[in-house]
C-alpha cells in the first residue's frame, strides 16, 4: 500500500530501502535501472534473463536497493498490476520500501506501461511503499 507520496529525487531524499523496475532480459543498461547500475551496480546493467517476479537484492552505501523484475522490453507489461503487487510482496522485510513511479520513463512508456495498474498494484501490495 502507498503509505506517502514525495516529490524529488529518490536519490537525495533518507529512504534506504529502493525499489525500481527491471526487465525480464536483463538488459539494464537505461533509465532508472541504468542509472542505478551505472552508480551502485554495475552487474545489474547485464544480468541476462531474468524469470518475471524475481526480487534482485544489493546493498550498497547503506541503502538496500530492490531490482523487481516486472516487464519485458519484447513482450511488454503484460499483468502489470498482478506482477508489481507479487514483485513487492516478496520485497524482504517490514520497512517501508521507497520506489520511483515505475513506467513512467522512456523506457516504460516505450514498452507499454500502464501506471494507473502499476500504482493499483503497488496499493494492493502488503508492503508500506513510499511513491516518488
Amino acid at each position: 500500500m502507498i503509505i506517502k507520496t514525495k516529490n524529488g529525487d529518490i536519490l537525495k531524499g533518507n529512504e534506504k530501502r529502493i525499489a525500481f523496475a527491471v526487465n525480464t532480459e536483463g538488459i539494464n543498461d537505461s533509465g532508472f535501472a541504468g542509472m542505478i547500475s551505472r552508480k551502485f551496480w554495475p552487474e545489474l546493467a547485464y544480468i541476462g534473463e531474468t524469470k518475471l517476479g524475481t526480487v534482485l537484492t544489493k546493498k550498497v552505501d547503506g541503502i538496500e536497493f530492490f531490482a523487481l523484475c516486472c516487464h519485458s522490453l519484447d513482450k511488454g507489461w503484460n499483468n502489470q498490476r498482478e506482477i508489481i503487487k507479487k514483485c513487492f510482496d516478496a520485497i524482504p522485510g517490514d520497512k517501508p520500501v521507497a520506489s520511483i513511479s515505475i513506467g513512467t520513463g522512456l523506457v516504460g512508456a516505450l514498452s507499454g506501461a500502464n501506471f494507473g495498474l502499476i500504482r493499483a498494484g503497488m496499493e494492493d501490495s502488503k508492503k508500506e511503499i513510499i511513491l516518488y
